[in-house]
């Protein structure tokens, strides 16, 4: 889609299809039990590993399915708009903005490889879950290992139509 087509309004977005997959990611990291019962800290810092947690396991459940493929860079597009918005609202101005994204992005591209490691059996979810995320003091992540293979498992019996639709909920 060209950026004229986008500006006057003649064409469809491709990625308002996978808006909703973005709004259910961010749903799904606001959950209480992965603060209250999961060992997340309830802080800044844990609420975006815990957005970039779900995002990564959402986007290495697309990767599984050809029809889902080109929607990993809208889902990302998204998550770069989101962060961008949140980081300009709390006044960042433009001369750091990009390297900042940047290290987000590339957090994100972290969790995905660690995650992906783990789901096929490489290390332990455990460990990757208390080397990327920030967990409450005395947190051993062992239930945050749990509750993200049981988000991963859900995810994998989601159809592409659903998970585009954003229908991940248990």
């Amino acid at each position: 889609m060209s950026f004229l087509a986008r500006l006057l309004g003649t064409e469809k977005d491709p990625r308002e299809e996978v808006r909703p997959l973005w709004h259910a990611v961010v749903g799904e990291a606001r959950q209480k039990h992965w603060y209250a019962q999961r060992g997340v800290a309830d802080t800044l810092e844990g609420r975006f590993d815990m957005i970039t947690a779900v995002m990564a396991l959402a986007i290495l459940r697309m990767e599984q399915d050809e029809a889902l493929m080109r929607d990993t860079a809208y889902l990302t597009e998204f998550f770069v708009e989101d962060m961008d918005s949140q980081l300009r609202e709390s006044g960042m101005g433009d001369p750091t903005l990009g390297k900042y994204i940047g290290r987000l992005v590339s957090a994100m591209g972290g969790r995905i490889g660690a995650f992906r490691k783990a789901l096929a059996g490489e290390e332990s979810l455990q460990d990757a879950a208390e080397r990327n995320m920030t967990l409450n003091e005395g947190a051993d992540g062992a239930a945050l290992a749990q509750g993200l293979q049981e988000l991963a498992d859900r995810l994998a019996g989601v159809s592409p139509a659903d998970l585009r639709a954003g229908r991940i909920a248990a």
